[in-house]
């Protein structure tokens, strides 16, 4: 049997209404006929050697130079590194319409996409549905760890903060992958979601009252960005000196620019005081609970925790938010539907998750060895393969239907790396929308919808911003109860 051939022996089970597959148990779709083992991605042992000499270099062979009769697979890498396109993912042009640039990348190379992260570093782009499942199901060849990927990109580099080798979940594999993750979700899970409607509710009062007297804002700056760290602070046990310095550092770091290395030193240097206040005064917060975790972890994989907790909640989770408010004003068909309660607002929340996710190009993996893909495609060892969410979900493969109640989308990773705080983050975000239309049911844009920016970089799906304007409302202020001062155990 071909290598192609058994990858369509697994076929998902799809949904009658939409088309889309089904994702479940953590991201891995249902298989007809349940395999006792996941399906791997088909990889030949012996390259030829004029394809495995450039292969373990980290380039791709030129189409031109590679005969693909001399190959005993019958593979070649078709991409020229040199003399090919690569397209770069962190200019204005791409930021402004990337869904345009999809379809012409899904036109010209099909699933696999030669991009630059940044000036002189290559990746490859996955931008097939089936292809990104396969690959984030496959942990033993596409691996997270950046390490050996890391040691030929210069400090300086703007993206480097966003991929280096940290002692967390995100960026490690194996056993230490899940030692990590188990004292996350752990921690995680002790969190009292009544207590956090309530949380998120005193937020968006406090911050809706500020401004709702002046008839205009903008929702990103004065609403959804104070709003998720004022709420993500108090889960993890932040003073505000500490989570105004994380904040600050994180978002240098999403924009990938010349500051990107001062972000990340500032929000570890911020993280690591965070640590030792907590070991010193523990409360009822995820800090304090990582710290008394039975795994045992030490000062810097502590930070590191937290930085992922912070890193993976703030600039997604607020771009989530803003993204869902407007999308609902720029098509006011779909806002009413929300509006008027014919579409809910986790309905809302799934829709920008497949059309628009916050983190669009995301989930980075670095095979130890050349990998074949989709059957013809070889990509290099130690070179970063990066899910497109945005494209995947989009993939017309899959696409179609109504989308409402689906949760095979992407937008929050799969397999073994997928999100660990969903169900926060989707309550966050709920209630946060649900406050803002309640107090301003008339919202609307302060500028034509082709004014607005969207910030350049090759990770985030982010707005420069979100004027509004509304009717001048006094809102009620939320009062707090003694019990929901706190996030209880």
């Amino acid at each position: 049997m071909s290598a192609t051939a058994s990858l369509r022996r697994y076929r998902p089970a799809q949904s009658a209404s939409t088309g889309c597959p089904l994702d479940t148990n953590w991201g891995r779709p249902t298989w007809i006929g349940q395999p006792t083992r996941w399906p791997r991605l088909p990889r030949a042992d012996k390259p030829a050697a004029h394809c495995k000499n450039v292969l373990d270099r980290g380039i791709f062979l030129p189409a031109a130079q590679c005969d693909v009769s001399q190959c005993p697979t019958g593979y070649g890498s078709p991409v020229d590194t040199e003399s090919e396109f690569r397209f770069p993912l962190y200019t204005d042009d791409f930021a402004a319409d990337p869904h345009t640039v999809y379809a012409w990348m899904r036109e010209r190379f099909g699933s696999l996409v030669p991009v630059w992260l940044a000036p002189g570093v290559p990746a490859t782009l996955v931008i097939g549905y089936w292809t990104a499942l396969a690959i984030l199901n496959d942990p033993e060849h596409f691996p997270a760890d950046p390490t050996l990927w890391q040691r030929g990109i210069p400090a300086e580099c703007p993206i480097l903060p966003m991929m280096q080798k940290r002692p967390n979940a995100l960026r490690s594999s194996g056993i230490e992958h899940a030692r990590y993750r188990v004292a996350n979700m752990d921690a995680l899970g002790r969190v009292d979601l009544i207590a956090l409607h309530a949380v998120v509710e005193r937020s968006a009062v406090g911050l809706i009252d500020g401004f709702g007297g002046r008839g205009r804002a903008d929702l990103l700056g004065e609403y959804a960005l104070p709003l998720v760290f004022e709420v993500i602070s108090e889960l993890i046990g932040c003073d505000p000196d500490i989570s105004e310095q994380t904040a600050a550092g994180m978002a240098m770091m999403f924009d990938t620019t010349a500051d990107a290395a001062a972000g990340n030193q500032l929000a570890v240097g911020a993280l690591a005081e965070l640590v030792a206040r907590k070991r010193a005064r523990p409360g009822k917060d995820v800090t304090s609970w990582l710290i008394a975790h039975r795994v045992g972890l030490n000062d810097a994989e502590l930070v590191h925790q937290l930085f992922t907790l912070y890193a993976a909640t703030s600039e997604p989770l607020t771009n989530l938010i803003v993204n869902t408010v407007s999308l609902m004003m720029t098509r006011p068909d779909f806002g009413g539907r929300v509006v008027g309660g014919e579409v809910t607002t986790r309905d809302a929340l799934t829709h920008v998750l497949f059309r628009d996710p916050p983190l669009a190009n995301f989930c980075m993996s670095y095979p130890r060895r050349p990998q074949l893909v989709d059957g013809k495609v070889w990509v290099p060892a130690h070179q970063p393969i990066v899910i497109s969410l945005a494209a995947c979900n989009n993939d017309p493969a899959v696409v179609g239907g109504n989308i409402f109640g689906n949760e095979s989308h992407l937008g929050l990773g799969a397999g073994p790396h997928r999100c660990p705080a969903r169900t926060l983050a989707e309550l966050i975000a709920g209630d946060a929308i649900d406050q803002l239309l309640d107090a301003l049911p008339e919202v609307e844009l302060a500028v034509p919808a082709e004014r607005l920016r969207w910030r350049p970089g090759p990770f985030h799906r982010s707005l420069e911003a979100l004027p509004v304007v509304f009717t001048p409302v006094r809102h009620c202020p939320f009062r707090p109860t003694a019990e929901s001062q706190e996030i209880p155990s």
